[in-house]
Formats: structure tokens, C-alpha cells, sequence
């Protein structure tokens, strides 16, 4: 397994493991908070690092293997293309762009005060990657068990989290964060490509 896919999933393993150990309080200190402009009374502040340290946190154990998962499978081919220094920039990247997306809906929205964790932003970020660097490979979905390559996975879980987000219709899942970690990690890709932003 490349180092940084390896040290990665020993990270978000760590986090969970503090979650179990020590409880809430470490979602009080380093989930992803709303900023100023949200109804903050009795509300944990928002803090810099949280645009970096929610994303090794997890609501479950669930939330946590689905996460790693995909993060794993993909991960490894996308790692040994980009080379382990430009992949664990991309990964984090995309885990502070999903990060800014989620706080500029939460301010607008001006949705009830609640902490943002999981890895899903990058994971998404991962996921792009994936179909832009291998696009005729073949994923298989999990529900349904649907093989398709990997660009077209990549725009239908795209446009199903945009529905999602949009309509409301899935409370609880962070739906605008897993949109700013494609987006994030599609702008840093055409970066380095020289092809900014679309050409």
C-alpha cells in the first residue's frame, strides 16, 4: 500500500479511536463548527484547524469503513500516478475545500448549529480524481450493483449529492461538503495540468 493511502487510513483509524476513548469532547474541539453569522449561543466556536481535523473524525463505525473503503480502493492507483507528495496535497486540498463549501451553506442556509465530521470531502475528492485520471475503468456500485467506468460514476454520484443537496430530501449527510471536495480537487488537477481552469 503507498505510504501516504497507508498513513492516511492509520489517521482516520486514530481519530475514531480517540472518539471511543475520550467522547464528545473531542467533536467539541476539533469537528468543523459554523463561523460567525450563525446563532452561535451555547455553540463551540470555529477554529482554523477544523478545516483540517474534522475530516479524520467519524459519527460511527459505519460512516467511518464506508469512508475508508473508498479511500482505499481508490486511493492507491490515484497515489502511485500522482506520486505521494502531490497526493497527500490533493487529498487535503479537497478536504478544505469540502470543509469551505459546508460552512458557506451552513451561513447561508442558516442551519441549525451542528459539527461537520468524516473524511467523505476528500474521499469525493478521490473519487474525481479517479475518474479523470482512469476514466474507462470499471467501478462497480454498491447500491445498485451497477458496473459502469469510472467517469460516469463519478458525474452520477455528482449530480445525485447536488439533488440531494439541494432538495434536503437526506438530512445528516454533508452534501455540499462532498460537492466542494470535487470541486476543490478538480481546479487543483487542472492547476497542475496547466489547463486553468477549463481548457
Amino acid at each position: 500500500m503507498p505510504p501516504v493511502t497507508q498513513g492516511l487510513l492509520g489517521l482516520n483509524i486514530i481519530g475514531f479511536a480517540l472518539q471511543a476513548l475520550i467522547g464528545p469532547v473531542i467533536v467539541v474541539y476539533f469537528g468543523l463548527w459554523p463561523m460567525a453569522g450563525v446563532d452561535q449561543s451555547g455553540v463551540p466556536p470555529f477554529e482554523i484547524w477544523q478545516l483540517l481535523t474534522y475530516g479524520f473524525l467519524h459519527g460511527s463505525l459505519t460512516h467511518l469503513l464506508f469512508n475508508m473503503l473508498g479511500f482505499y480502493m481508490l486511493g492507491r492507483k490515484v497515489e502511485r500516478f500522482l506520486g505521494s507528495r502531490r497526493y497527500l496535497q490533493y487529498y487535503l486540498t479537497c478536504i478544505v475545500t469540502a470543509a469551505v463549501a459546508q460552512l458557506f451553506v451552513m451561513n447561508l442556509m442558516g442551519s441549525p448549529p451542528s459539527p461537520t465530521i468524516g473524511a467523505s470531502g476528500g474521499v469525493f475528492g478521490v473519487l474525481l480524481a479517479y475518474g479523470l485520471l482512469f476514466p474507462k475503468d470499471v467501478i462497480m456500485m454498491l447500491i445498485p450493483p451497477i458496473p459502469m467506468p469510472a467517469r460516469w460514476f463519478v458525474v452520477i454520484y455528482g449530480v445525485i449529492e447536488l439533488v440531494l443537496g439541494l432538495t434536503g430530501s437526506q438530512t445528516g449527510v454533508a452534501h455540499f461538503a462532498h460537492l466542494g471536495g470535487l470541486v476543490g480537487g478538480f481546479f487543483l488537477l487542472q492547476f497542475w495540468r496547466k489547463a486553468w481552469p477549463f481548457t
